[in-house]
């Protein structure tokens, strides 16, 4: 099975002056096989390397020496590394039955505490193939049901030992059902799972705001989850200077045509475009891409082009891709109504992403 995107742009064609052109996203109608889709539920490029003991918890804050502690556990008694010293490690034996003990656990906490690090910990610290643990995102999830149909998503997962979803997503309540639903059916598979979402700005001293959601949305399964709090400022942020100001125009282009393999696109343009391409694909149309260049960035009014930059920015995220942008500045990307508003989680994820990549491309510009 090949997993070579269509997207490929080939060599870049010089400019008049001899540098390389930049790419364009606008340009780019990547075509991706469901079987990618799988193929691809594992950490992302950025999380490739982590592990537990590359966690670094924070002293004032105990709740995340705790949860290293209990998702170590936890890796061990699915097998993972850090178990019996004894005796083969046998992880093509099926997982045995849920039983009352909880099956899962759930990561709560608010942005940049480093729930995806963990996440992504404890998914390497289980010992199984990639094949048979799977990583993903709460869209990419429903991504991946979306593709394959219900029964056969039931059918690909059901044969895992761990389940990951990064994200966890409350605010559609069609999504949530769908997904509790398959999750309903993993657990009678024997699937272990593993969940995070964020807390909003300003509940952090509420308790268990997002847990509370997490286990009443998905009702019967609660049982089979442990929820674990983590707490923390964002570490994206922590001791680092104020977002850089956005960069002019011309400077954004001058950039874009220096930097072998980044893009160059028109912030308007490129919204529209992402309205002709389907979520599931945004990793793809990014592919290969070193640098995302965007001139004239104004507020999104519109509810659907939002949620649709959201995903673009956790891709981007995910894959380390640097933004240096003209325009307004990412904390003013969404209304303040959006910010107080029923989808305003995943605003706050893509300003703080989008913010942090920023930073990222003044490092280099």
């Amino acid at each position: 099975m090949s997993l070579t995107s269509t997207s490929d742009p080939g060599p870049v064609p010089p400019s008049d002056d001899g540098r390389s052109a930049p790419l364009s996203l606008c340009e780019r109608d990547p075509q991706v096989a469901p079987e990618r889709l799988v193929a691809e539920m594992v950490p992302p490029p950025r999380f490739d390397a982590v592990r537990f003991d590359t966690y670094v918890p924070d002293p004032a804050q105990p709740s995340q020496a705790e949860a290293v502690t209990v998702l170590s556990r936890f890796a061990d008694s699915l097998g993972g590394e850090g178990g019996s010293a004894t005796g083969p490690r046998k992880w093509f034996r099926r997982p045995a039955k849920a039983t009352g003990a909880p099956r899962g656990v759930y990561l709560d906490g608010g942005y940049g505490v480093g729930k995806t690090h963990l996440l992504a910990s404890l998914w390497h610290a289980t010992d199984a193939p990639p094949e048979r643990k799977a990583f993903g995102t709460f869209v990419e999830l429903t991504n991946l049901v979306g593709a394959l149909g219900f029964q056969q998503a039931v059918s690909t997962l059901s044969g895992h030992r761990l389940l990951c979803i990064d994200e966890f997503e409350l605010d559609d309540p069609g999504d949530t059902v769908l997904v509790s639903s398959l999750l309903g059916r993993l657990v009678e598979a024997g699937v272990a799972l593993a969940a995070t979402s964020n807390t909003l700005p300003g509940k952090l001293g509420e308790g268990r705001f997002a847990a509370a959601d997490f286990l009443r949305e998905i009702q019967g399964l609660s049982a089979h989850f442990r929820p674990l709090r983590i707490d923390g400022e964002d570490y994206r942020h922590r001791g680092l200077p104020e977002a850089p100001e956005p960069a002019d125009e011309e400077s954004v282009t001058a950039w874009a045509h220096g930097v072998p393999g980044a893009s160059l696109d028109a912030f308007p343009a490129l919204l529209e475009h992402l309205s002709r391409v389907h979520p599931s694909r945004y990793g793809a149309l990014t592919e290969n891409v070193r640098a995302v260049c965007l001139t004239g960035v104004e507020q999104v009014t519109d509810e659907s082009t939002a949620l649709r930059l959201v995903v673009l920015a956790d891709r981007l995220y995910d894959r380390e891709v640097p933004v240096l942008a003209s325009g307004e500045p990412f904390d003013r990307l969404f209304s303040e109504a959006m910010l107080r508003g029923g989808y305003r989680k995943k605003y706050f994820r893509a300003v703080s992403r989008l913010t942090a990549l920023a930073r990222d491309a003044a490092h280099l510009s």
